[in-house]
């Protein structure tokens, strides 16, 4: 078992994780802040405009799920890097 494939597996994962959370972030910023005053406009334009936002911005829920799933994949690649490190430090305290 080579220690530092574990170590990169764990960092891989984690750096996913955060490129994860900061694109459901975007989304979710996206969709909250894309409201705008509806009173003003005509019912085609609602309809034009809510079309538009389902094509181009995701659904808020989908985001959110997206931003627990990364928080849980980091959270386990932190795991899979303690987990390197203590194995490294076994393998030391037995080979001194």
């Amino acid at each position: 078992m080579e220690i530092q494939s574990a170590f990169n597996s764990g960092l891989q994962g984690f750096q996913k994780a955060t490129d994860d959370a900061t694109q459901a972030a975007v989304n979710i910023a996206a969709q909250t802040s894309g409201s705008r005053d509806e009173g003003s406009i005509t019912q085609t334009e609602i309809s034009q405009s809510t079309v538009s936002k389902e094509q181009k911005i995701p659904d808020l829920n989908q985001s959110i799920v997206d931003l627990k799933v990364a928080e849980y994949q980091a959270k386990s690649s932190v795991e899979v890097i303690k987990t390197a490190d203590e194995v490294l430090g076994t393998l030391l305290d037995v080979t001194a």
